[in-house]
């Protein structure tokens, strides 16, 4: 996941763009204070014993939200609409948001349009227990999609101005506004106890290889309170990992690492509820402070089919370091984290951390049409399958690193 500011690609000139602006302010007045108004829809998690998070959909109806409106306070947010991802190919969404604390607006930001995160075809499916297409759509209602998300921290007003592309805008337009919650309580293990040395065989009559890695201490879903009512309730599984993709969230770098837990909800909520995946796309995050937490459900050691590398989804595992990484240095706890994570994980098919592996891709939206051979290093960057500058141009050039240390860890 990403939120960059580079610069679209082959974009139209601007005079034959329409542009469409929504300004927002979320003060405490009712919601009829605009004539002819409507209120905004909000899709709340189930609320668990702790309180749930809700989505909010604000529709950007004629490009235009009116001022006043009431709404939950969000600390996350994106656009989204009806229809492929690259419905708004060529065109740009630019957001602002008012701090709630203080009623100070930030600068704009601009929000990637580019499904660079996601499922391959048919490997999501949306969240729903009706029939869904081999696309992933619900029967009889169109696909879902949304820009990458910004992570805002507690704010209460926004403004949207979306210039569409070639195609014009797309229906059902809309600013999706996340509110975390305070997580879900859960019976459930908050953490799977890190390993002081390599483990015997795993389950499922897998042999663990030669040179496994420990396990490290991994924060379960539980932990980091998610809520299990709004995922697809069932697991899809690909074959064996091969390849660890490593992604920056591109949220604030400057966090409490007790805060990670919230952030990890909202990007969890915004996958779910505003991309219409069947959980969080990635299947593992690392914070500031070099703790691993456990992403999309399904079994930390088992491989868990997930959305984070277009076209590559398959025999692999994505890892987010929580943070932006273009010009931020990245903490030596992160890699550390991000290094026992992937040790761990291709470790346990036997696949050297500082190897390659070749793959095919599954989607001519990756940097290799779909059905092409690819070989990557073990440990990769995002940017290796798509033109992204995930995980970032300062966490980057530290792949080599992480790729040594994790093949030291496994004793190679």
């Amino acid at each position: 996941m990403r939120i960059s500011l580079r610069a679209l690609r082959g974009r139209p000139p601007v005079v034959l763009l329409a542009v469409l602006a929504a300004v927002l302010t979320l003060p405490s007045i009712p919601a009829e204070a605009g004539a002819g108004a409507r209120a905004p829809a909000a899709r709340p998690g189930a609320p668990g014993p702790a309180g749930g998070g809700s989505v909010t959909s604000l529709p950007l109806t004629g490009g235009r939200l009116l001022a006043g409106r009431t709404a939950r306070r969000f600390d996350l947010l994106g656009v989204g609409w009806d229809g492929p991802a690259r419905a708004l190919a060529g065109g740009t969404v630019k957001v602002r948001t008012r701090d709630a604390a203080t009623g100070v607006w930030s600068g704009w930001h601009e929000l990637e349009t580019d499904g660079e995160d996601g499922p391959d075809a048919g490997a999501d499916t949306a969240v729903t227990s009706a029939v869904t297409t081999a696309a992933g759509a619900v029967a009889g209602h169109p696909p879902r999609s949304a820009t990458a998300p910004l992570w805002t921290g507690p704010s209460d007003g926004v403004a949207v101005e979306v210039t569409p592309g070639p195609a014009g805008p797309p229906p059902g337009l809309r600013v999706e506004l996340v509110d975390p919650g305070e997580g879900v309580r859960s019976a459930g293990p908050r953490t799977v106890p890190a390993e002081p040395s390599a483990a015997g065989p795993t389950d499922g009559g897998r042999r663990s290889g030669h040179h496994q890695a420990p396990r490290p201490e991994i924060v379960t879903r539980a932990g980091w309170g998610a809520d299990e009512s709004i995922r697809e309730p069932d697991f899809v599984y690909t074959g064996p990992v091969r390849a660890v993709f490593v992604h920056h969230t591109a949220t604030t770098t400057e966090y409490a690492c007790s805060d990670a837990p919230r952030v990890i909800r909202a990007i969890y909520q915004y996958h779910v509820q505003s991309n219409g995946w069947r959980d969080i796309g990635y299947n593992f995050l690392v914070d500031r402070c070099g703790t691993v937490y456990e992403g999309r459900a399904g079994g930390t050691d088992l491989p868990v089919h997930g959305a984070h590398t277009l076209g590559f989804n398959t025999d692999s595992a994505g890892v987010a370091a929580i943070g932006t990484f273009v010009t931020d240095v990245p903490p030596a706890d992160l890699l550390t984290g991000l290094a026992r994570i992937a040790a761990w994980k291709l470790g346990l098919t036997d696949q050297d951390a500082a190897g390659s592996a070749r793959m095919v891709s599954g989607s001519d939206g990756s940097l290799y049409p779909a059905g092409t051979d690819a070989v990557f290093q073990a440990v990769s960057g995002h940017r290796d399958a798509f033109n992204t500058e995930c995980p970032g141009d300062a966490l980057y050039p530290k792949l080599p690193e992480l790729r040594t240390e994790a093949a030291r860890l496994q004793g190679r």
